[in-house]
């Protein structure tokens, strides 16, 4: 049966104020315990979950059944609210807008890594040592292989949880002799990233200070850092280990394996 005018201004009125309500409250749920840091499709998929969890669990009558309806209403809150406490504990934010298109990792949505380690050795050397892309695997373990191309542009391959290598190129964005070296990420990559190495001489001089930072995009988004650092491989330990195989290279020519025997990788001349 076809709608008169009047029931059709008075439903769609009815529409508008569900819709007005709905982002009420979810803006009163977002200011309770910070901004958005969920972006639109884990809302959405939150909020499906959610409410399947909370049905199923209510259904179910019991013990079980209680705490699996509230998990539910916990990604029910996160759906509306745009919020989660654990994105906030890790730093984590999946709701920024959009970034051109020459950003590797637009700003706020990518994981951010950042390590100092200070080593027995000048800045002029390190960083002759470093800007050699190709004896970065030398010391990064993640790192299958990285080859230069020209002398601002390399490709890399990396280890990847389960199993899996990742690969992307690579350019050099700002460089300093002796004190600065700056990547990022070209294209569409595995991994989206983008880093710099500062080697500063330390006070009273006792060597340099090596100050590595990392940005990128995990696979899977957030979520696969998240499993990452379940198998150990999360990338704040990674960097750190990173560093601690470069000051072992850089002061003793080799990293010692866990038996006290040397691994065979010796300093190589960029």
């Amino acid at each position: 049966m076809a709608l008169t005018k009047a029931e059709l201004e008075r439903k769609t009125e009815e529409t508008g104020s569900i819709q007005h309500d709905g982002n009420r409250i979810s803006t009163v749920l977002t200011n309770l315990k910070g901004g958005r840091n969920v972006g639109p499709l884990e809302r959405w998929a939150s909020g499906v979950s959610g409410g399947l969890l909370t049905f199923y669990g209510i259904t179910r009558r019991n013990w079980g059944g209680a705490l699996l309806a509230l998990f539910g209403s916990g990604f029910i809150y996160r759906g509306l609210s745009g919020h989660s406490y654990v994105y906030q504990a890790l730093g984590v934010n999946t709701a920024g807008g959009d970034e051109g298109a020459a950003t590797s990792v637009p700003h706020t949505t990518g994981i951010k890594v950042e390590r100092a380690v200070t080593i027995d050795k000048s800045p002029a050397e390190m960083y002759r040592f470093w800007r050699n892309f190709e004896n970065l695997p030398q010391f990064m373990d993640h790192l299958k292989s990285v080859t230069v191309t020209d002398n601002t542009h390399s490709h890399w391959v990396a280890k990847a949880p389960a199993g899996r290598s990742v690969a992307w190129d690579a350019e050099i964005i700002n460089e300093k002799e002796n004190e600065l070296i700056a990547w990022r990420s070209l294209g569409n990559a595995d991994i989206g990233n983008a880093g710099s190495v500062h080697f500063t001489p330390a006070p009273g001089g006792r060597g340099t200070v090596v100050r590595v930072v990392l940005s990128y995009d995990p696979p899977a988004g957030r979520v696969g850092s998240l499993i990452a650092k379940l198998f150990g491989e999360e990338p704040d330990q990674q960097v750190r280990e990173d560093l601690r195989h470069f000051k072992e290279i850089m002061e003793a020519g080799e990293i010692p394996t866990t038996r006290g025997q040397t691994s065979g990788r010796s300093k190589k001349e960029s």
